[in-house]
């Protein structure tokens, strides 16, 4: 048995509570993680309230989204990975637990220069980005990037991954400080949007690629800085799903509209994704020019203070539990 934080009522952050599970049995095709750290992420924050349940196959009230630890058990059709590795990985879904069972495709190795924590803060985040921002959103070294939410885990993602490619970063954060941060992280300029209209202040800037998770509420003033060939990448919209568009600015423009979501992508999908970040991102991780960034680590029993201090937004960078 392995205990875990479980969804026990959807709701309120206290309906996720410390419980005794059975430890997952592996397929032939994953390794069996004994859990050190487990990175928090929105999503997890949906999941417990009944608004984002888990794809079919997957537990359904454990959320967690990444994790790293050490490999303890592989299936019969594994040849990378022996129990004793150091991995972190990208779930679709049970994190919040002391064992974890994960395709071993979707797994990566710590580099020596992190330990668990920073590890586990890694995989969802770097995936996200590099998909969105570099495969799907086409970034390019010269060109600028918009990044909403600037000092969160995404955020400090993107703003370090553009900066180490090359690119041109400006984004938003809700208070001073987080802006500060922010421009020490790398951004050329973070706006605060408690106090002053982004869109005003970058008018004229021709911003090529905007990763996005607002929506609706930002979508014509996203429309407006864009460049010529420009890219909107949508990643969550948080304030609204449905917005105008005018298709003569699309077509004259030449814009380029795009998203995605990644937990319910195929398995081999999410492989070839995972081969591209140790190709592209893990060197760049490394050589330390992409670090992850701790706000506070909480103890896996404290699973629900931690919901709470992510819902109260009053924080830089990664939360995560340590199991």
């Amino acid at each position: 048995m392995m205990q875990a934080a479980v969804i026990t009522a959807y709701g309120a952050a206290d309906g996720l509570t410390l419980q005794q599970r059975p430890i997952p049995t592996l397929k032939s095709n994953e390794v069996l993680i004994r859990v050190h750290a487990a990175g928090i992420n929105r999503p997890d924050i949906f999941q417990r309230k009944g608004k984002y349940p888990a794809p079919n196959g997957v537990v359904q009230d454990i959320p967690g989204l990444e994790v790293a630890g050490i490999v303890v058990g592989c299936g019969e059709q594994v040849t990378r990975w022996a129990p004793g590795d150091r991995i972190c990985a990208l779930l679709a879904g049970g994190g919040y637990a002391e064992y974890v069972a994960v395709d071993a495709s979707h797994c990566l190795p710590i580099p020596d220069n992190l330990d668990f924590v920073e590890a586990a803060c890694l995989p969802e985040t770097a995936f996200t980005v590099w998909h969105n921002v570099f495969q799907r959103g086409e970034l390019k070294r010269g060109e600028t990037l918009l990044v909403h939410g600037g000092s969160g885990g995404i955020g400090t993602t993107a703003i370090q991954l553009a900066k180490a490619m090359g690119a041109q970063v400006y984004a938003t954060a809700g208070s001073r400080e987080k802006c500060k941060f922010c421009e020490r992280l790398g951004a050329v300029a973070c706006l605060n949007y408690q106090e002053e209209n982004f869109a005003h202040r970058l008018a004229g800037k021709q911003i090529d690629v905007i990763l996005d998770s607002i929506g609706a509420p930002y979508f014509e003033q996203h429309i407006a800085l864009l460049a010529n060939e420009g890219r909107l990448v949508f990643i969550n919209a948080v304030g609204g799903r449905l917005a105008e568009l005018d298709m003569m600015a699309l077509m004259q423009r030449r814009l380029t509209l795009t998203g995605s979501t990644l937990r319910g992508r195929s398995a081999a999908f999410k492989g070839d994704l995972c081969g591209d970040v140790e190709h592209y991102v893990w060197p760049l991780v490394k050589k330390g020019a992409l670090r992850p960034v701790i706000h506070e680590v909480f103890p896996l029993a404290q699973a629900s203070l931690a919901h709470e201090r992510m819902e109260s937004g009053n924080f830089i960078g990664k939360l995560v539990l340590a199991v």
